[in-house]
């Protein structure tokens, strides 16, 4: 088991929450799915900021559950830009829990998702140049 003493060093998370029992089974997991759709938004944020505008999912490149989240684990998204296109960038989405919000820190889940730079009528378009 990966634990480590904080929350990691010289990130900021990108989106925290707390999973509630409708996000989770009989046995108190959270569902992969309600994870995997705030991996996406976690993603989306850098994206959007980077494309200055909308963005859209067009690949979850990775994902992979190293551990099993609770209801009450207090989940912390940290997003970073890995690779930049010409209309598309590639995300990496690492994802720590707190053991009910007072206990260990291990890293649960990690992901890569692509999304494309998109223009009000949802075609592709060029991501801006610095």
């Amino acid at each position: 088991m990966e634990t480590l003493p904080d929350w990691p060093e010289g990130k900021h998370a990108t989106l925290r929450v707390v999973p509630m029992p409708a996000d989770a089974n009989y046995y108190g997991d959270v569902f992969g799915g309600w994870i995997m759709s705030h991996i996406d938004v976690a993603g989306a944020i850098v994206a959007a900021q980077l494309a200055q505008g909308r963005v859209g999912t067009v690949a979850v490149n990775a994902m992979q559950f190293r551990q099993p989240v609770g209801v009450g684990d207090l989940l912390a998204f940290y997003a970073e830009i890995t690779r930049v296109g010409t209309t598309s960038v590639t995300v990496r989405v690492d994802v720590f829990a707190q053991r009910r919000l007072i206990g260990d820190i291990v890293k649960v889940t990690e992901a890569t998702l692509t999304y494309v730079a998109m223009d009000e009528a949802g075609k592709k378009r060029k991501l801006p140049t610095a």
